[in-house]
């Protein structure tokens, strides 16, 4: 039996590679004689770098930049010739405020705008940016200023990083930037798809989960406003109902009103590079999985993709995860989805997912009919 074993990562517990490599020792426990092939994946959130870099070669570079409230960090992005991979979340992401307060008004992606600087001065004419794990809700606007456009407020000043200056934005010069972007593609990689503004939008869904009170909701949707008023003065492009520009606390649409981004669907983007299909088509079943598996799994994340591939090939699936959501066995089995493995809460997460698909996995086969 050949088993095709491409989780993404666990989010806070096991990255890709990690949680690829327990499965994988599992599979082996329970099936000494499976031939198994890891290939993590991930959709432009966490993971992204370690996923791409297989396929991309080249090397991983550390960059000292400014953290999203200040400070500096150190984010690792990836050189592979003239292409640079850059996951925001290194510089910016929700993951460097573990322990401290949540700031939503004043997190910034200034540190993403410096990589991606670092990236166009080592000689890379290909930026991909990474859009997924955001600490921040500026709109990308942070980025933009860090690469060197002017974003300034009634008196002709720089406004302060984070949404809270958004709402006294009044001007945008192209300043270094628009120089420093020529001959520079970029490509921004989302999991979502929703627009920067309305009901969907950055502000009103992702805002709450960086630690905005309703008040602040409020706020920051009438600050994304202006600032996408402001974007239409400056280049005539209206960010507000851009698919995919909320991705990242709106960075996903600050790509695309400054440096001319397409934003591709990341998940897609990240299996074709790797092959994903063409590896699937050689496997007799596919085990797949997240930290937390839900119907959210199926808009844009990269197992929602995985399982799509496989039901188009007509490849079974098992999931492994921390937990499921989606228990009912006919809810399952219409999303193309064999079996569950869950591990729990556990302070040993590779542990666990290795015990768990060792003794979850042949029950889950005794149910499968395989054409071998």
């Amino acid at each position: 039996m050949r088993i095709l074993i491409a989780p993404n990562a666990f989010k806070g517990t096991l990255t890709a590679a990690r949680a690829a490599r327990a499965a994988a020792r599992g599979v082996k426990t329970a099936l000494p004689k499976a031939r198994v092939t890891a290939l993590p994946i991930a959709d432009g959130g966490d993971g992204l770098l370690d996923a791409l870099r297989p396929a991309l070669g080249g090397t991983v570079i550390r960059s000292r930049v400014e953290g999203p409230c200040g400070g500096l960090v150190t984010a690792r992005w990836l050189l592979a010739g003239r292409t640079a991979v850059i996951e925001m979340a290194e510089a910016s992401g929700l993951k460097l405020l573990r322990g401290a307060r949540l700031r939503p008004l004043d997190a910034s992606t200034r540190g993403v705008g410096q990589l991606m600087a670092a990236a166009a001065a080592r000689g890379a004419r290909e930026i991909i940016v990474g859009l997924g794990g955001s600490a921040s809700n500026d709109g990308g606007a942070g980025c933009a200023a860090a690469f060197g456009f002017l974003l300034n407020d009634g008196r002709g000043a720089a406004i302060v990083p984070g949404a809270r200056g958004l709402a006294g934005l009044r001007e945008i010069l192209p300043g270094a930037g628009l120089a420093r972007l020529r001959g520079l593609k970029v490509e921004g990689l989302a999991d979502v798809k929703n627009a920067l503004l309305g009901r969907l939008g950055s502000a009103q869904v992702f805002g709450p989960q960086k630690g905005a009170s309703p008040k602040e909701v409020r706020f920051l949707e009438a600050a994304l406003g202006n600032y996408a008023a402001a974007v239409v003065k400056f280049s005539g492009r209206d960010i507000s109902r851009l698919e995919g520009g909320a991705a990242a606390g709106g960075l996903g649409a600050g790509l695309a009103a400054f440096f001319g981004a397409e934003l591709a669907d990341g998940s897609a983007f990240v299996l074709e590079r790797l092959g994903f299909e063409r590896e699937l088509a050689r496997a007799d079943l596919l085990i797949t999985g997240e930290g937390c598996f839900d119907r959210q799994s199926f808009y844009g994340k990269a197992p929602g993709a995985a399982i799509a591939a496989a039901v188009r090939l007509g490849k079974p699936v098992v999931i492994v995860c921390g937990r499921s959501l989606i228990r009912g066995r006919r809810e399952l089995a219409r999303l193309g989805v064999a079996g569950i493995i869950e591990t729990g809460e556990t302070p040993h997460p590779a542990a666990a997912v290795r015990l768990a698909v060792a003794r979850g996995l042949p029950r889950i086969l005794s149910s499968i009919e395989f054409s071998l």
